[in-house]
């Protein structure tokens, strides 16, 4: 699995380079902007990006951008990026395609090494990955906007914001503390709720629900 890191702080980006490669990445560039990323790409057509949303020269959304290009250019090329905050216009821009292949994850969570590496291998065998907080973000939009997240019931809404991040029912399932046919119940009224059509396939059920959220 072939991976270009994308991060302007040093120390930072030493740190993914040794535990991605200790996780069973190739990490066959490790750069520190967005030309950089772009130049690592063209060269080495890496199956999983990295990069940080803000980097040199302007520090505001070079890398995301850069993302959103790869994407258009190497749709088969999973994208992951991380940030110090959340922003709903960024996580918006990035999940707007409607493709997997993509995670929105904040900087605070690579902390938990385990999870983030796994995040990563998901988002490149083509699933997603998004941070809590950034789905927070979506779900209180949506239920601004109605459409029909308001009258889902505060253990659905946990269970959509688990499916928005890309977990399965069984993961759901045992960080809810229920059975696997009660999170099917769930999901059930969830779709019934959204009008989203049923789909027992986990990837595409996380881009139909995602799809809503970005709407």
């Amino acid at each position: 699995m072939r991976v270009v890191i994308a991060e302007d702080e040093a120390l930072l980006r030493q740190g993914l380079d040794l535990v991605l490669a200790q996780d069973g990445f190739d990490v066959v560039a490790v750069v520190a902007d967005a030309v950089q990323l772009d130049a690592a790409v063209v060269q080495h057509e890496p199956e999983l990006v990295v990069t940080d949303i803000r980097m040199p020269p302007t520090f505001t959304d070079e890398g995301l951008a850069a993302a959103v290009r790869i994407r258009k250019r190497w749709p088969q090329t999973a994208v992951v990026v991380l940030s110090q905050h959340v922003q709903r216009r960024y996580a918006e821009e990035l999940l707007g395609d409607g493709r997997g292949g993509v995670g929105y994850l904040l900087k605070q969570r690579i902390a938990d090494v385990e999870t983030f590496t796994q995040d990563l291998w998901r988002v490149a065998a083509g699933g997603t990955a998004l941070d809590p907080d950034v789905v927070e973000i979506l779900v209180s939009r949506a239920r601004m906007l109605g459409g029909g997240v308001e009258r889902l019931t505060q253990r659905q809404r946990e269970v959509l914001a688990l499916m928005a991040e890309g977990r399965s029912n069984t993961w759901i399932a045992a960080s809810l503390g229920c059975s696997d046919k009660a999170v099917v119940q769930h999901t059930s009224r969830i779709y019934d709720a959204l009008g989203l059509p049923v789909d027992a396939d986990d990837h595409r059920r996380v881009l139909a629900v995602l799809h809503y959220l970005t709407e």
